[in-house]
């Protein structure tokens, strides 16, 4: 027993782990103390073997290489801005000694000590250049005036280490950002990774159409695909109906496979859907027909049916494998659901929405207890295609992560995701804003991004109808005394027009 407990807290830790990590800013400033350190440990090493390369150079390196990692989307995150500022500056604090030379004003009074012309020119120089060509960069100030302090004889090697220098970290900073920050989504965010075998226990308000968002979740991964479950009270009911089952299937993998009309030769997707729901409406005649059967067989029968006919259309208009099966509740049907899963390989469960006494029913609460991802579905009017999804957010966390994975699945390529925080003030604003910039970089789909300074309730009421689903979390991070002040988003939002989601990292 005690081994199991620590087993769950170390499991507990390392999830946790994982997903501060996923965080966009702890990303950042874990690579800025991994990576920043290592540049200037390299040219440290350079510097030290070749005798070219002054140790000047140091500070205004480091100084940079910091605010390239630190803000990657930001306006100084240019690799080119970096190396050109840099070496810009180094050239017009060697150009600035040089005519103070010529002109006899240099007023210097020791070896590492500049005059008052000298710095002023090398400071100005550098403002005008690095604006004429549009390189502006903080650090190219620093390699100016260090510039001044270098022997005579050293400063041509000076501007040349600036740039090999600026080079190197430039070069890595570019494979950083390209290579892990912006593919940081299939890196770290687990939703990416996977969900992508979804279970759909076929109860609560509109499971025909949670059957169907569940399948345009799959089907935007290669691997996807739909489980459909029914669940019934006792064993007879559950072997008659997998017999069924398994005839209905039977009968259309033979009409997709070998049947003998031009239509199946060609593959006309329509007409094999179809052959099958004939084939098991076939079926449940013989059922009901067969002796005179009774009631209850009669309601398995079309049961069968009407699910079988379900996932031939899943197949048929999502183009996702989707299978059928059936479980005997054994005491708790969320328990039995989660169960389920495992044994289907499934990593995410889709459940059509339930409420009992004004919150989730006890059923959807079970759930949310397992340790398999969860989205909750509520229908409006049984929509089965999702264009326009808003998903608003408290921060960038690995639930927002999931959310925004899950609503660039429904929209594709041609749809639109609108990512929304509300803030308390205009103070808080501007860290919303980029709070958003950060979270939709990583993921490829058409975003627009909203800050508003309205309550969460106000503002869904005021747009969600301009969208066809409204994306939230399921607020399971928050104490049971924070609940009970105030309940969670998705309780609160009873009256939008339009679908809701409640998605639940397990």
């Amino acid at each position: 027993m005690a081994v199991a407990r620590a087993r769950r807290i170390e499991r507990r830790e390392l999830r946790d782990l994982r997903r501060w990590v996923e965080r966009t800013d702890t990303f950042v400033h874990l690579s800025v103390l991994a990576l920043v350190p290592l540049l200037v440990a390299v040219v440290t090493a350079l510097s030290n073997a070749v005798d070219q390369l002054s140790f000047l150079l140091f500070p205004p390196l480091a100084a940079g290489s910091y605010t390239l990692f630190a803000d990657p989307e930001g306006k100084y995150s240019s690799p080119t801005r970096f190396v050109v500022g840099l070496t810009a500056g180094a050239l017009c604090g060697w150009s600035a000694l040089t005519a103070s030379g010529a002109v006899g004003l240099t007023d210097g009074v020791g070896p590492l000590s500049s005059g008052a012309f000298e710095a002023a020119l090398a400071v100005f120089a550098t403002g005008v250049v690095t604006w004429a060509v549009d390189v502006e960069e903080p650090s190219a100030y620093s390699t100016a005036l260090l510039a001044l302090l270098v022997p005579a004889d050293q400063e041509r090697a000076f501007v040349l280490s600036v740039f090999a220098a600026s080079s190197i970290v430039a070069a890595v900073f570019y494979v950083w950002r390209e290579r892990f920050y912006e593919q940081r989504a299939q890196i770290l965010y687990e939703s990416v990774e996977g969900d992508d075998r979804v279970l759909v226990p076929m109860r609560g308000q509109n499971p025909d159409s949670t059957a169907m968002l569940a399948a345009r979740l799959a089907g935007a991964h290669d691997a996807g695909k739909v489980v459909l479950l029914d669940l019934v009270a006792d064993a007879d009911a559950a072997a008659l109906e997998r017999d069924l089952l398994d005839d209905q299937r039977e009968r259309r993998r033979v009409a997709t496979d070998g049947g003998d009309t031009a239509d199946e030769a060609t593959g006309d997707a329509d007409t094999t859907a179809d052959e099958a729901t004939g084939d098991a409406d076939t079926t449940v005649d013989a059922v009901a027909d067969d002796g005179g059967e009774d009631t209850r067989e009669r309601a398995v029968a079309e049961t069968a049916r009407r699910l079988e006919a379900r996932a031939s259309d899943i197949e048929t208009q999502v183009g996702v494998p989707c299978q059928v099966v059936v479980a005997v509740v054994g005491g708790s049907p969320a328990a039995t659901v989660r169960k389920a899963a495992v044994e289907t390989n499934c990593d995410l469960i889709a459940a059509a929405y339930e409420e009992r006494n004004g919150g989730l029913s006890p059923f959807v609460r079970g759930l949310f207890r397992g340790r398999t991802d969860v989205i909750v579905h509520r229908s409006r009017t049984g929509r089965t295609r999702w264009r326009r999804v808003l998903v608003p957010v408290r921060g960038a966390s690995d639930v927002a992560h999931g959310m925004l994975d899950f609503a660039v699945r429904l929209t594709g390529k041609t749809g639109l995701v609108s990512v929304a925080t509300c803030v308390t003030g205009d103070r808080a604003r501007r860290r919303g804003e980029e709070m958003l910039a950060d979270l939709v970089a990583a993921f490829d789909g058409n975003f627009e991004t909203r800050v508003s300074t309205e309550s969460i309730e106000d503002y869904l009421a005021e747009t969600a109808g301009d969208f066809d689903l409204v994306v939230i979390g399921a607020s399971r991070e928050r104490t049971a005394a924070s609940r009970l002040v105030s309940p969670p988003t998705f309780e609160r939002i009873r009256d939008v027009d339009a679908d809701v989601a409640v998605v639940d990292r397990n």
